[in-house]
């Protein structure tokens, strides 16, 4: 069953354009220009019931435009849009009961208060049953290690401990659909892990459907087996993690590390060099071409360990972005340098 299904969803911004001084004040109060700036360009996506997919854009590619078109905060310019049978700009009470938006940069609960009150809250505005909130709200705040905290003034927890809470408040009356802006954005290492976690749990166990957007590889390379990118407004692309990288990346590394020092130049000849040190190497090589090159450093070098890896996520990315909007689509040439 599709919980999502979004069909040429756009969003254009229109914003009064004024002539600097004086005089260009007096001639915008007879002729008015404006410029339009696209946001959202035509995006077509389909999501299962109980999918995890994750979201990819630069700053400004459109990613949280789409979510706030999904959870009914913008109307579309034009495009339709489909969440849980509802048109989500029509904010009907039934649709509103059954979905969430978390944005990492914004709070919902209230600063000066300790999240408990919010809870509260949120238990009157979703009708939530007595017995139904305390035990779901002790549930979350067990199973994200806050139990302590419920009753501390939000402004004197740390970050991690307020997106903690933000979890709970959003989670307490069972959505069936979770939108994820940027859920770790600024979290320490230890807290992004502990929110990475708790997500991959709760969307195993109860099969809400979520939509993560993150500027953090680790968070969609661990929960994410599908991805959608947007940039420019434009979905590039949308697709599993595999796919991405065997559609867009060529390549593969390969990491060498020798028993004695080698010279640079009888190791370039094998593939693109992209970090060296007389012990130490790696080349980026074409997949058809890795297992040959694997097995003539091997029978050419003393070696002490050899390890093959796909191109980091995180390379895979920026190349498309760099590459949207040009005609030439091919995948790189694997001996191009970055």
């Amino acid at each position: 069953m599709k919980a999502i299904d979004v069909r040429g969803l756009t969003k254009i911004y229109r914003s009064h354009v004024k002539q600097e001084g004086l005089f260009g004040s007096v001639k915008s109060l007879f002729n008015r220009q404006f410029k339009e700036h696209i946001a959202v360009n035509d995006v077509s996506f389909s999501i299962d019931e109980g999918e995890l997919v994750g979201m990819l854009g630069s700053n400004g590619a459109g990613k949280t435009t789409t979510l706030k078109m999904l959870s009914g905060l913008l109307h579309p310019t034009s495009g339709t849009a489909s969440v849980l049978g509802f048109a989500p700009w029509e904010r009907k009470n039934e649709f509103k009961r059954q979905f969430s938006i978390i944005m990492g940069q914004r709070n919902q609960l209230w600063w000066d208060l300790p999240a408990a009150d919010s809870f509260l809250l949120n238990k009157e505005i979703y009708q939530i049953p007595e017995a139904e909130f305390r035990k779901r709200r002790d549930d979350l705040a067990e199973r994200l290690d806050v139990a302590d905290k419920l009753h501390v003034q939000v402004r004197r927890l740390s970050l991690g401990e307020r997106m903690k809470c933000e979890l709970i408040g959003s989670l307490l009356h069972a959505p069936r659909v979770l939108f994820l802006d940027e859920p770790t954005i600024g979290l320490d290492v230890v807290a992004q892990q502990a929110v990475r976690e708790f997500v991959r749990e709760y969307n195993s166990g109860t099969s809400t459907t979520i939509i993560l957007t993150s500027h953090y590889m680790d968070d969609i390379e661990e929960l994410c087996k599908r991805v959608i990118l947007i940039d420019d407004g434009k979905l590039v692309f949308d697709g599993s993690l595999a796919r991405l990288i065997e559609q867009y990346i060529e390549d593969k590394i390969l990491t060498v590390v020798f028993r004695s020092p080698v010279q640079r130049p009888d190791i370039e000849r094998y593939g693109l060099v992209t970090e060296w040190t007389p012990e130490r190497a790696s080349l980026r090589i074409s997949r058809n071409n890795i297992a040959e090159a694997a097995a003539a450093i091997l029978n050419s070098f003393s070696i002490i360990d050899l390890t093959i890896e796909e191109v980091p996520i995180e390379y895979v990315i920026r190349e498309i972005f760099s590459r949207a909007g040009k005609q030439d689509s091919q995948p790189l040439s694997p001996s191009k340098p970055v």
